[in-house]
């Protein structure tokens, strides 16, 4: 049963300071709930629809935590999105794991909006990236929109926070790429598989102070008339072209 206080502590979640305080965070909908049955995160509530139960029981049965069955229309009215009508979690954050690559990884620079951070991770699952190194200034891991757009590959993508000058100066043993208007013709660049690709903030690109860490500017040339790319939009583009010669 849901009580008003598993209510009131729910909705709390919503806002990142209760999230850092408590150090969970709030899964919703059926795809992404599916996605985090399936993986190693550990859960403090589940909670679903007398409708979805009856079409996972198996994945729940998995999860080996006792689900609350509550109407769809408890369940729309506890999250951040009112058309979720079927699953919600209360899942317990996940110490990162310690940053080991062997391959080629992303490095976001100053990514504030949620959406753009959510389409990243899901983008560089598509391509099997691992990891994702963030500035502290990235916007936050387990925000609701986050969660959302990354369609469930935040639970196979590992997320760091690092101070990036500290970072990349560390890894100039490393082919590190930057997504800079001057750079060269990305259809042009032959990415090594060992780099790091750097995106910088949608208004403001790379900050100053990494552009000479940075081994090979990258661009997307412009063709028609579209003022601008968004980050993820960018990301997903030059990824592409990491990829597309392997």
């Amino acid at each position: 049963m849901l009580t008003k206080n598993n209510t009131k502590f729910i909705k709390s979640l919503q806002l990142k300071k209760f999230r850092q305080k408590e150090e969970l965070f709030i899964v919703e909908g059926a795809k992404n709930t599916l996605e985090l049955l399936n993986s190693s995160y550990k859960l403090k509530y589940l909670i679903v629809s007398e409708d979805f139960l009856s079409r996972h029981q198996k994945e729940i049965n998995s999860s080996e935590i006792e689900p609350i069955i509550v109407k769809e229309k408890e369940l729309s009215a506890l999250g951040a999105f009112q058309s979720n009508t079927d699953a919600l979690a209360v899942v317990h954050e996940k110490a990162p794991s310690k940053y080991d690559s062997n391959g080629f990884d992303l490095v976001l620079d100053d990514i504030r909006d949620p959406g753009n951070l959510g389409t990243i991770i899901r983008l560089a699952d598509w391509y099997g990236i691992k990891n994702i190194i963030c500035s502290e200034t990235t916007a936050e891991f387990y925000n609701p929109k986050v969660i959302s757009a990354s369609m469930g590959s935040i639970f196979r993508t590992n997320l760091y926070r690092r101070d990036l000058k500290e970072f990349l100066g560390k890894n100039q043993n490393r082919k590190i790429y930057g997504a800079l208007l001057e750079g060269k013709n990305v259809h042009q660049v032959k990415f090594e598989a060992d780099g790091l690709l750097v995106i910088g903030n949608e208004s403001h690109g790379i900050q100053k102070e990494l552009i000479p860490l940075i081994s090979e500017k990258v661009t997307i040339p412009k063709i028609g008339q579209a003022e601008s790319l968004n980050a993820a939009m960018a990301t997903a583009i030059i990824c592409d072209n990491v990829y597309r010669n392997k």
